[in-house]
């Protein structure tokens, strides 16, 4: 099969939130490595291990937000790419460059405007289907996002 040429594509770092989980693993690791060091039981050595371990593969589960948006889909894929979205473009009845508020947060989660899809800042490109329902879609490009997003639907 051909894979489908994009007429969007960007790539978001979350930034912050890689400083944030990447100081967290290494204070951790820390914690392992010194009571490892300091003989103390193997259980909590152990259970900060699995802690370092968790924290590095949510790392790269989330440490980046890509949009393609394509012929007929925007797809969202989430860092290494477990974790992906797609929207039918046919679906979307309303697209509007924005910003979220600070309390949304990042991550993927249901807030007041819709389900958000965000790793870093706070533009967002607001998507409203047909059937009534909302998406915000996180991006530090968001006019380039919605303009790309408005000719795939026009076409």
């Amino acid at each position: 099969m051909k894979p489908v040429k994009p007429t969007y594509e960007h790539t978001q770092p979350g930034t912050l939130m890689r400083i944030i989980l990447g100081g967290m693993t290494l204070v951790v690791f820390c914690l392992t490595v010194g009571l490892a060091l300091a003989q103390k039981t193997p259980q909590n050595v152990l259970a900060l291990a699995g802690v370092t371990a968790g924290l590095t593969v949510f790392t790269f589960l989330s440490h980046s937000l890509n949009v393609r948006v394509e012929k007929e889909f925007v797809r969202l894929r989430f860092g290494i790419g477990l974790f992906r979205k797609k929207f039918k473009l046919a679906d979307i009845e309303q697209v509007t460059p924005s910003r979220s508020h600070w309390y949304n947060g990042w991550g993927i989660k249901k807030v007041r405007a819709g389900w958000l899809f965000n790793v870093s800042g706070f533009g967002v490109v607001e998507l409203k289907f047909k059937n009534g329902k909302r998406a915000l879609i996180g991006t530090d490009e968001p006019d380039k996002l919605a303009s790309a997003i408005k000719n795939a639907t026009a076409a």
